[in-house]
């Protein structure tokens, strides 16, 4: 293995080079993070598998619709298929591979110059592309701005789910130890010879395919997020697209993504969550990059009947949206049900 996410390996069949992508694959794990963690005490299991098995389904979508992207297919037997031409989970999705220079950084003044030195015209770009049409419950939106700036007739965020008037588009950085929202112009300077404008058409061009396809399969998708990568003068969706980690979705006016472990942990964990929020602010105000060293709290494990009902809720969530049984899990109304009584 090449690397290692929180959640997924990353393994290198061919380094990419300055005009050429390369290729390897994400191998997906049962890992899971919440609140820029890292790894959990737990593992979710079959969480990878849906991961891969959705990702695979949505970059199918988005190439029959005409949208780049860097995927080549779900690895299966030692070879790279379409998803429909596997009949078990899959946990490898077969990726062409662009590059990652190097992010510099003093403290918390990342030096973007000397990554895009380094980038030149074949690069992942170092932002997270936003998109929302709801804002739920747990949104950070409602902590950075006030519903009237979205054409909202009210003055506080209700206690429930928002729709918006119109889906929103956000930028946020992608290497910094602790992401931040940017306006459009400091977006625009961290993207480097990719265009803000296109990273926006590209990203609303994926919610609405997603949206769509989640209305299908009686789902409501709340917002999600993409990353790209800037080759050939090209941008191309990267990294995973339209799963329960990167996206929020509901099911029946319940939560259905990786939110419902980050509310069970504020519920039933909140020093913890508490002291992660303590230690991001103590690392803003002291410059220092890696909040982590100053948490003074560690997370306890799930109790088994937490991890078991994740479980159920990831695969049973892939088989609906999937339109097909491929994992062994209850009906979707079962899984959300028992989600819905999570203490």
């Amino acid at each position: 293995m090449a690397g290692v996410t929180s959640v997924k390996e990353f393994r290198v069949e061919s380094e990419p080079t300055a005009d050429a992508l390369g290729r390897g694959a994400f191998v997906f794990t049962d890992d899971y993070s919440v609140f820029d963690w890292g790894k959990m005490p737990d593992e979710i299991p079959g969480k990878g598998a849906s991961l891969c098995a959705m990702g695979a389904y949505n970059f199918e979508l988005l190439e029959a619709a005409g949208v780049p992207t860097h995927y080549r297919g779900v690895v299966a037997a030692g070879e790279v298929r379409a998803l429909d031409r596997v009949d078990e989970p899959p946990r490898e999705l077969a990726i062409d591979l662009t590059r990652v220079p190097e992010l510099p950084h003093d403290g918390r003044d990342y030096d973007y110059d000397a990554f895009h030195a380094a980038a030149g015209g074949n690069y992942l770009v170092p932002l997270e592309v936003v998109f929302r049409n709801t804002v739920p419950v747990g949104s950070s939106l409602r902590e950075r701005a006030d519903p009237g700036e979205f054409g909202l007739s009210v003055d506080e965020w209700p206690d429930d789910p928002v729709d918006l008037p119109e889906p929103v588009v956000e930028f946020s950085t992608k290497f910094e130890e602790s992401d931040r929202y940017l306006d459009r112009a400091a977006a625009d300077r961290i993207a480097g010879e990719a265009s803000v404008d296109d990273l926006e058409a590209v990203a609303r061009r994926v919610n609405d395919l997603v949206t769509e396809r989640a209305a299908e399969v009686g789902m409501v998708h709340e917002d999600g997020k993409i990353e790209c990568l800037y080759y050939d003068g090209e941008i191309r969706v990267a990294d995973v697209v339209g799963t329960f980690d990167e996206n929020r979705f509901s099911y029946d006016g319940q939560e259905l993504s990786k939110e419902v472990l980050r509310q069970y942990h504020k519920r039933t964990q909140p020093a913890w969550v508490e002291a992660v929020a303590d230690a991001k602010r103590r690392a803003k105000a002291r410059d220092v990059a890696d909040w982590r060293t100053l948490c003074e709290r560690t997370p306890d494990p799930l109790p088994a009947e937490v991890v078991e009902t994740a479980g159920d809720m990831y695969a049973a969530g892939a088989n609906a949206y999937l339109g097909r049984d491929l994992f062994d899990a209850p009906a979707i109304e079962t899984a959300v049900d028992a989600v819905r009584d999570l203490a």
